[in-house]
């Protein structure tokens, strides 16, 4: 099975931005990266175990617990980015319920939308980051 390279650079994004997350965010980036990282490790090992593991039941599982634990975050921290966040990664479940419930399987479409939208929960991380490593900078220079 040959991996394409949007994918490959898709989970390098993920791994980036969830680094850059947990070394250089707040508290609530810190938390929301943690998550996102757990979310996409668990689905990786779950893909090497079995290929068709993301598809399922287990897939819906993680997607929906990553949900919820950014909707922990969020009313934590109550911060912009992480609402969005939270928001695509509750599009993420009701993408891969549609394909499940419907027993479609994964096209084109489906990749496109799914990447799209992990492109948007990595851009949210980053920015919220991004944002807040700029403020602490401001601060310690003031």
């Amino acid at each position: 099975m040959s991996i394409s390279p949007i994918t490959i650079g898709i989970a390098l994004l993920g791994l980036a931005g969830c680094g850059l997350a947990l070394l250089r965010g707040g508290p609530a980036e810190r938390l929301g990266g943690g998550v996102i990282l757990a979310n996409l490790v668990l689905l990786w090992f779950a893909n090497l175990a079995n290929p068709t593991a993301s598809s399922g039941v287990f897939g819906l599982v993680v997607d929906g617990l990553t949900a919820i634990g950014l909707l922990i975050v969020v009313l934590r921290y109550g911060s912009l980015w992480l609402g969005g966040a939270m928001l695509l990664y509750a599009a993420q479940f009701t993408l891969h319920s549609f394909y499940f419930v419907t027993e479609r399987p994964k096209d084109d479409l489906h990749a496109i939308i799914n990447n799209t939208n992990f492109l948007g929960v990595m851009i949210c991380l980053i920015f919220g980051t991004l944002l807040t490593w700029r403020r602490r900078a401001r601060s310690l220079s003031a």
